[in-house]
């Protein structure tokens, strides 16, 4: 799974998903292509839709959407939109993109955007249905929409203790439950992610990018700069922060796996600007040791845990 996130501001490349996504497709043939997240409230969900489904026909049906409200703002006056529609913008455009997903000729009316009359969108994805999941940052209701909707939810967890989101993951599976989904939708986990051969390594390459990013978007949000201190914090056994040797990931991401028994986990690499060179030997150690190292393992619990069912049910 590789993906992008749209931002319109200086110190994030990417404010277009869908055209960097189309180039990736074009340069590979068994990787998931996700945005991490498409600003749903600020867009146009025809338009969002029609891009994906291109990219997924690029791709023969490797595309994703991960739709959110975003943790920047600077879409919204930039696009014409009131940021006290905040919520009421992204539910309405929700509504509209699952519609037109779900069907090829749309009937659709909303306040903030001019009534869908009986029109057919184009071009149809290759998968049917269009994946689409839900990016939330701990705000409950997020959790309870996705839940209510049947949608997969990606929790973004880059601050603070991961256990305390634990009541967030039990509130998406009971919501769901309650809607009546026999299956509970995919839950993943998104989260700063650094490694190097060494944990001391990885700790000095990543804190410089880190605390600058970090401690600018601080002074926008009224948040205390970024010391050395509430670095290592962070990335403690139970900080929020995956940086270290490849032993050091491994063991969180299976103790955060533990925690939540998620589906998916995607590592946001860079936080700020890395130099190429290392950033590619994070992929490498992510890629060759950490990935099959955690799929093993989660693999191993699952037998396991169908083991026991088994013994209880006889």
């Amino acid at each position: 799974m590789f993906g992008v996130g749209e931002h319109h501001r200086p110190d994030f490349a990417v404010s277009a998903p869908a055209v960097v996504l189309g180039a990736a497709a074009a340069r590979t043939a068994r990787i998931r292509l996700t945005s991490a997240v498409s600003v749903l409230s600020s867009d146009d969900p025809v338009r969002v839709f029609q891009q994906f489904a291109t990219v997924d026909l690029l791709s023969n049906g490797r595309a994703e959407i991960m739709a959110g409200r975003g943790s920047f703002i600077e879409s919204y006056p930039l696009f014409g939109y009131d940021l006290v529609d905040y919520d009421a913008l992204f539910a309405e455009k929700l509504d509209l993109l699952l519609a037109l997903r779900d069907d090829e000729r749309v009937t659709w009316s909303g306040k903030h955007r001019a009534p869908i009359r009986n029109l057919g969108v184009y071009p149809r994805p290759v998968q049917q249905p269009l994946p689409v999941w839900i990016a939330v940052g701990g705000t409950p209701q997020s959790v309870v929409r996705a839940a209510r909707l049947g949608l997969p939810m990606a929790l973004a967890i880059i601050g603070g203790a991961p256990d305390r989101f634990v009541p967030l993951i039990e509130l998406y599976r009971e919501s769901a439950r309650r809607a009546g989904h026999d299956a509970i939708p995919p839950i993943g986990i998104n989260s700063h992610v650094w490694i190097a051969d060494d944990s001391r390594r990885a700790a000095d390459e990543f804190f410089p990018s880190y605390a600058e990013l970090m401690t600018r978007i601080g002074r926008e949000r009224g948040w205390p700069p970024t010391t050395r201190a509430h670095y290592e914090a962070l990335r403690s056994p139970r900080g929020a922060l995956l940086v270290g040797s490849p032993h050091e990931v491994i063991d969180k991401m299976l103790f955060e796996h533990e925690l939540f028994g998620n589906d998916r986990f995607l590592a946001q690499l860079t936080v700020g600007s890395m130099p190429h060179d290392r950033v590619m030997h994070a992929i490498e150690l992510l890629g060759t040791v950490v990935a099959p190292a955690v799929r093993r393992q989660v693999e191993s619990r699952a037998v396991s845990a169908a083991a026991a069912a088994d013994e209880r049910a006889l």
